[in-house]
């Protein structure tokens, strides 16, 4: 039985399954991406008012049009859910899945870079999954870090404060070099 937990994001929800969502990592999907190679993805942006569906570990993160409530919306997400599961699925996103849907990991070893990777790693990813979110590092250059918010991160009204006050003052305090921290 799928549960579903509220985010600080009005314009997003967090479905549980109970069940392995992603073995790669969180990934996202936009309504009008091309060439979406995971099937549950595909139905559930099929679903009219749909804009935005997340998976992470082991939850998926659907974002609505505004003018939608969840009430005409959270049934039919549901539904494709359980159905998955239901033949025979034990996993959304599979290890071997194209790589292509993976965004491309960094691989600058930059001492400083390695450093931001693993505060947001250890202390902030897994704050931002609880809401059904998660962050992901871009850049980092003249002590500003680039990062990308994504599932109920991506446009939640409190995530600036968040990226402000919680973030940027992690990242600050462990690492003398950054200075601020911006969302792309």
């Amino acid at each position: 039985m799928v549960q579903t937990e509220n985010t600080p994001n009005p314009d997003t929800l967090k479905f549980l399954p109970g069940k392995k969502v992603s073995e790669v990592g969180p990934i996202e999907f936009l309504k009008n991406d091309k060439n979406i190679k995971v099937p549950l993805a595909n139905k559930i942006l099929s679903i009219e008012g749909t804009a935005m569906i997340f998976f992470g570990d082991d939850f998926i993160t659907v974002k609505k049009e505004k003018n939608l409530s969840w009430d005409d919306l959270k049934h039919g997400i549901i539904s494709e859910i359980n159905d998955f599961y239901e033949q025979g699925n034990d996993v959304v996103v599979k290890k071997d899945i194209n790589q292509s849907l993976k965004e491309s990991a960094k691989t600058e070893t930059d001492e400083i870079i390695n450093k931001i990777n693993e505060v947001l790693d250890a202390k902030v990813r897994p704050a931002v999954a609880k809401d059904g979110g998660d962050i992901e590092f871009q850049s980092f250059e003249n002590g500003v870090v680039m990062v990308k918010l994504k599932g109920s991160c991506s446009g939640c009204p409190s995530s600036v404060m968040t990226l402000k006050q919680g973030v940027q003052n992690l990242l600050c305090h462990y690492i003398p070099e950054v200075k601020s921290v911006e969302a792309i």
